[in-house]
């Protein structure tokens, strides 16, 4: 209990903004990554103070389908696969006007791998806690303005574009994810461009 009343407290400096907005532009460069398999778990998710109550099923779709709206539109040459575990959240009730406006919450623990390597490319889960959007309801907070289910679509939808600042910063920091490989049809043409340009010696 303290831990989350603690961790929304130093949260609350934090801002945030719509982060679907971007799904319909051209995603983000990540090299070669495509995501394959897309588990997401939530047996251990722990309810947080004056929160609406999710099941583990619905935590877990909602993420999954989040993750897969935005890394779905990924379609490199390699494969990778997130393990996700719903580690808390908190679903805002209506509060007091001025007075207590909670702000919805979600923490996730994200491991990446590489298929290719066999192995993970985070040794250690990569922790995940996003608030729900700032602006949506900037005075009651979204506890009066939202249902369970949209603050939770909401949620997952800014934990998805958050991993993808994080698979970003690991591709510039740590090298994860190999440029994008030319396809099989450029290949092709290249080859077929050198043995047109050879000159073939021919007999005297």
């Amino acid at each position: 209990m303290i831990r989350w009343v603690l961790g929304l407290v130093l949260l609350a400096g934090l801002s945030a903004c719509a982060s679907s907005r971007d799904l319909g532009d051209a995603p983000v460069p990540l090299g070669d990554f495509r995501l394959e398999h897309n588990i997401v778990i939530a047996d251990k998710a722990q309810r947080g103070p004056l929160s609406r109550e999710a099941t583990d099923e619905q935590l877990a779709a909602a993420v999954k389908d989040a993750m897969a709206e935005r890394f779905g539109r990924y379609d490199g040459p390699s494969r990778y696969h997130f393990g996700i575990s719903v580690e808390g959240y908190v679903l805002a009730q209506p509060g007091i006007p001025l007075v207590l406006a909670p702000k919805s919450a979600l923490i996730l623990n994200v491991t990446v791998w590489d298929d290719a390597a066999g192995d993970k490319l985070n040794d250690e889960p990569e922790q995940i806690t996003v608030l729900e959007t700032f602006g949506t309801a900037p005075v009651i907070g979204t506890g009066y303005t939202m249902t369970a289910e949209e603050q939770l679509k909401e949620l997952s939808q800014n934990a998805a574009k958050a991993v993808e600042r994080y698979l970003v910063k690991q591709r510039n920091e740590e090298g994860w994810f190999a440029p994008d490989a030319p396809s099989t049809d450029a290949l092709d043409s290249e080859e077929n461009a050198i043995i047109e340009n050879t000159d073939v010696p021919t007999e005297a």
